[in-house]
């Protein structure tokens, strides 16, 4: 990498596609039990125009998910199952399809698009975000969740901090984690790079506002939520919408399918919408810490670049 948060399409964002892959992994242990998994049979890749991949999981009632053990996207609990948004929507949206079961395939993060593209399993379901290089690679369904940002700051958000502008304005002490994009999105708003205090992950960067070290740390909504619940010193602000180039810039996480495969996906996305229209989407995602904020209409089109 060219920069700590210049990030390879294979992590979960990059400086152009929001924050990069969290230390938010979970079920090490029992992802490795479970790992011979992966060696068993999948559906081979179909040359039917289209694909007739689902046709094929209909008979074999088993559709096989690609994960990577990252909460709150998809992950092994500490009972030993499959859970996170991604393989708990995999669950209703087959079902609907008319495949009964879904089976965990564990992997690293980097590993899931050559994963899936050589056959080792049949869906990607880890949250991944779609960006324009990665549709180079694999077809996307439409986001069933976006990502804006957010700050941790002290209670009663002393310095009025709201987004990077005004953390430059105000000339705050500034942190973030290692690899995240909010580097670069606080550098497009005129923070020194060298000024920015790096540290590993969220709960280190609320440890460093409550003990002032800081006056901010910028993470995604979801995890800067999350991790300030039981918190009596810091708070989170409102989601915000970063710049990137001058311009609104929002993430969006989806499913990947092998680019042959355009009619699973398409069924896919029918029943995608059909969820987001009557708001079970919310529903079967709001275990994992997703809100109302976190809903989105943008297209995989559109995140891919047009």
């Amino acid at each position: 990498m060219a920069a700590p948060h210049r990030t390879s399409p294979a992590v979960r964002g990059g400086p152009r596609s929001g924050p990069t892959r969290r230390s938010l992994l979970a079920g090490v242990a029992a992802l490795g039990a479970l790992g011979a998994a992966g060696c068993s049979r999948v559906a081979t890749a179909s040359g039917t125009d289209g694909g007739d991949l689902l046709d094929r999981l209909r008979a074999q009632g088993v559709v096989r998910l690609g994960i990577a053990g990252e909460i709150p996207f998809g992950y092994i609990d500490k009972d030993g199952r499959l859970t996170g948004e991604a393989p708990e929507l995999a669950r209703v949206i087959f079902k609907r399809l008319g495949v009964d079961r879904v089976q965990p395939v564990p992997t690293e993060f980097g590993s899931l698009i050559p994963g899936l593209n050589s056959q080792q399993f049949d869906v990607v379901a880890a949250g991944m975000y779609i960006n324009p290089e990665r549709c180079e690679q694999v077809l996307f369904s439409d986001p069933d969740y976006q990502m804006l940002d957010s700050f941790i700051v002290r209670k009663g958000n002393p310095l009025g901090l709201h987004d990077y502008r005004d953390v430059v304005e105000k000339k705050a002490k500034f942190a973030t984690g290692t690899g995240y994009a909010e580097i670069q999105y606080a550098v497009e708003a005129g923070y020194e790079e060298g000024d920015i205090l790096i540290v590993p992950d969220q709960v280190a960067g609320l440890n460093a506002v409550e003990a002032g070290r800081v006056d901010v740390f910028a993470g995604t909504a979801l995890t800067t939520r999350e991790v300030v619940k039981k918190s009596a010193k810091a708070e989170v602000t409102e989601p915000f919408t970063p710049l990137v180039d001058g311009k609104p810039h929002i993430d969006g996480g989806g499913f990947a399918f092998r680019r042959t495969e355009t009619a699973l996906r398409d069924a896919f996305n029918a029943e995608l919408h059909e969820l987001k229209k009557s708001g079970e989407l919310l529903r079967i995602l709001r275990p994992f810490g997703f809100t109302e904020a976190e809903m989105t209409d943008l297209t995989a089109k559109e995140l891919c670049g047009g």
